[in-house]
């Protein structure tokens, strides 16, 4: 009897879950033009620009250096900054924003635009603890790492919907 409630219960939790809409993020559908791209980021070695590169490849985007008929993903603007958020009352740092800019535009083999500069932002707040200083490095590192896989998501989601 217990696993018949159990089963039950797992039955009215899916149906639940697809009652609401749910459904798992699924491949982006790049343009047919982009099945071989070149990409120009303006910091090659970056986290964005790794996980940009991943995740195109994902999406089934030949990545190339070199093919003069290719369309080239243009990133011009890859900035990452640390700002101070707020200050406490003994005069030192409590928290930290990390901003992350990115500008990019796609254009097609002859080099006119297919995608317009587009300008995407996003930021985190941490806090800072000068008696835990390795703690705080970690988060923000990892706070770096995320807004990169972020924002190079953004990025091929917005042109997912080109033609659109």
């Amino acid at each position: 009897m217990n696993r018949f409630y159990r089963l039950l219960s797992l039955l009215l939790l899916l149906q639940l879950v697809a009652a609401c809409g749910f459904q798992l993020q699924t491949r982006s559908e790049l343009p047919s033009e982009m099945s071989h791209t070149k990409l120009s980021v303006q910091s090659p070695n970056s986290e964005f620009a790794r996980r940009l590169e991943t995740h195109l490849e994902q999406n089934g985007v030949k990545v190339v250096t070199v093919q003069d008929d290719a369309v080239t993903l243009e990133v011009p603007v890859n900035v990452m900054r640390k700002e101070i958020q707020s200050i406490g009352d003994n005069a030192r740092v409590r928290e930290f924003l990390l901003r992350h800019t990115v500008q990019f535009r796609l254009l097609d083999g002859e080099g006119n635009e297919m995608i317009p500069l587009q300008t995407f932002e996003q930021s985190r707040v941490y806090s800072f603890n000068e008696q835990d200083i390795l703690a705080a490095e970690r988060e923000n590192e990892f706070l770096r790492n995320d807004l990169a896989d972020s924002m190079a998501r953004m990025v091929v989601r917005r042109l997912g919907t080109y033609g659109k």
